[in-house]
């Protein structure tokens, strides 16, 4: 079908990418051609080695593994049944399988990856461990696809950092057709608006914790994925923009039977791709126009802002260097279409019954917005995603979805948008780089001027809200928070208080080298400023007093002080807690190596060009 030109900003900032990228991506791409063999990745074993590959299993998969002639599917789960979001995985893999089966192919569960809650670490030290498990997943997915049993890969993963480090792992293997296998989210429990205003009166000693908890319960409340719009369905919804997903896997809820349908056709779909010259591996859907498209995607839903170093690190996984500029301007020209909590009181699956995915996949397409010709699991183009999939007589089909906005009050469409922009901006100033999302912020919140008051950790700034110190404007920095520090943990602890401050009619900030992820509230808050602290960033330098002004319409972040004297000023010490218990001593390393948030946070270094075979003869 005809479309609409491509925005000219969106071009270029795809062209950019692409340009910056050119050696790194050709480069990753050579190898990922050069990975492709012949037949059954199996076949060019030796008989031992094979024997090793199907000594578990019985049946026509032992004889199916062993003729060397159907291909293998391998299936990673982040299953565990302590977390609602994955405890529905539960039942994927016997579905997975026998859907293989009948596909002609054989499906193995080649590896279990881990998954942590944010929301149960909060505030504690195993949060300390969150950011650094993305990665352990990564390398956990390049183990269990590394016995080259495999022809294609299932991934099933939903929250926050594992999704990230399934598609990073994943991308190591680029050259297998792979799809991730969402499960779906709970039912909408206790809107969220009141659960946000039950931690509020907590903050301040006017609800006591049976009452939180039994908010808390009724918002968190059975299997599936949690509804507000943080960075699990963030990454849902980027992933089925970036053609990942089937069409309309994303927020299809547990427990169904369409459910089960999408999930038993993932797997047919790649048993039938491994057999399709023309079926696009996962390394070549993952390209600059693909990775445009995720970040669009995110703009335009006011989507979690871990993917600002997520999306870097997926991409550089792929050879392509994405960086903050580029989201800083796609942000200028993408509308906001959704308001989905905390962006609204809405949760996702009010969002997917206004039109959900396939609406807004319709208005970015016609708004030329994203780019249309891309490969994806469901072959090419974009134009499938604007479809929504049903059962018909037991049967999986696919219908178009609806092309205009069922309820204007979540999502709306690109003429009439909650906002001009997509409300991520980058700050620039005296005192690093950072992001902040604004499309929460009021319009006369989002710029602030006022004295610092500076902590080392969030919970010193419990104390000082709860013993009145701060009951003034102020700009709140919590700093020794990032990845070198102590693995940058999410600090939600703070935002009942900050709320609370803004609303006696405060001028209120938060700035830190730490993470505030998809639920970022309405204060504004300069996050994941780089350098950080530890690494001898400006914040080390920042003292109780400094007047500090965050300009979200300026893009800046500084502290009013003259060079010269913050130039001459010793960094305070800044004692890091991230070093022993919970875990913590066995990540070490990686706080000895890991990157800047810029970059994505990573401890896997920047890919670097190589030379080619023909390069090397010559």
């Amino acid at each position: 079908m005809a479309h609409a030109p491509i925005h000219p900003v969106v071009q270029q900032v795809t062209d950019r990418i692409a340009a910056r990228s050119e050696h790194t991506r050709r480069a990753y791409l050579d190898r990922t051609e050069a990975a492709k063999g012949d037949g059954p990745a199996r076949a060019n074993m030796g008989c031992s080695n094979l024997a090793h590959g199907f000594a578990a299993i019985s049946g026509t998969d032992r004889q199916s593994v062993k003729g060397l002639v159907r291909p293998g599917v391998a299936i990673v789960s982040a299953y565990n049944d302590m977390l609602s979001a994955h405890k529905p995985y539960a039942e994927f893999p016997d579905w997975l399988k026998d859907a293989a089966r009948a596909a002609g192919g054989v499906a193995q569960f080649a590896g279990g990856v881990p998954a942590m809650c944010d929301g149960i670490t909060q505030g504690r030290t195993g949060m300390e461990l969150s950011l650094f498990s993305r990665d352990v997943i990564a390398m956990a997915t390049g183990v269990a696809l590394s016995h080259e049993m495999f022809d294609g890969a299932l991934l099933l993963g939903i929250c926050d950092k594992i999704v990230p480090g399934l598609l990073i792992g994943g991308l190591s293997f680029g050259h297998l057709p792979t799809m991730l296998v969402p499960a779906g989210p709970m039912a909408s429990g206790l809107p969220n608006s009141e659960k946000s205003r039950i931690r509020q009166l907590f903050a301040e000693g006017k609800a006591t914790r049976d009452d939180l908890l039994e908010a808390e319960s009724a918002s968190y409340h059975s299997p599936g994925t949690c509804t507000f719009y943080g960075t699990a369905n963030s990454n849902q919804l980027v992933v089925e923009m970036m053609g990942l997903h089937l069409p309309g896997a994303s927020f299809v809820a547990p427990g169904t039977p369409l459910r089960k349908a999408l999930t038993e056709e993932a797997a047919r779909r790649v048993v039938q791709a491994t057999r399709d010259e023309n079926a696009a591996s996962i390394g070549e859907i993952v390209d600059e126009r693909a990775v445009v498209n995720g970040v669009v995607s995110l703009l335009a839903t006011g989507g979690s802002t871990n993917h600002t170093m997520h999306l870097v690190a997926i991409a550089a996984a792929a050879g392509i260097e994405l960086t903050w500029d580029d989201f800083a301007d796609l942000s200028a020209v993408v509308p906001l279409l959704a308001s989905v909590y905390p962006n609204g009181s809405a949760d996702i699956n009010h969002f997917t019954a206004a039109g959900g995915v396939q609406t807004l996949v319709g208005e970015l397409l016609d708004a030329g917005l994203v780019h249309p010709d891309v490969h994806t699991v469901a072959g090419h183009g974009l134009d499938r995603y604007r479809q929504q999939p049903f059962l018909e007589n037991d049967e999986l089909v696919w219908r178009d979805g609806p092309r205009h906005s069922l309820d204007t009050d979540v999502l709306r469409s690109v003429a009439e948008p909650f906002a001009p922009d997509g409300g991520l901006r980058v700050l620039d100033g005296n005192l690093g780089r950072s992001v902040i999302k604004v499309s929460a912020v009021k319009p006369e919140n989002r710029n602030v001027t006022a004295p610092a008051r500076v902590f080392d950790d969030q919970h010193q700034f419990t104390t000082a809200f709860q013993a009145g110190e701060l009951d003034h404007d102020v700009v709140v920095v919590v700093r020794n928070q990032g990845p070198q520090a102590n693995g940058m943990p999410e600090l939600h602890g703070l935002s009942p208080g900050l709320g609370v401050l803004l609303d006696r009619g405060h001028q209120v900030a938060l700035v830190t080298d730490g993470r505030m992820s998809g639920a970022s509230g309405k204060t504004p808050a300069a996050i994941q400023v780089t350098p950080e602290a530890t690494s001898g960033g400006p914040l080390a330098k920042l003292q109780d007093g400094d007047i500090v002004r965050l300009d979200s319409d300026h893009g800046t972040l500084e502290v009013l002080v003259p060079d010269d004297e913050l130039a001459s000023r010793h960094p305070a010490s800044g004692a890091t807690s991230g070093q022993f218990g919970t875990g913590r001593e066995l990540f070490a390393a990686f706080r000895r190596t890991v990157g800047r948030a810029d970059q994505g946070a990573s401890v896997f270094p920047p890919l670097e060009p190589q030379p080619s075979p023909s390069d090397v003869s010559a």
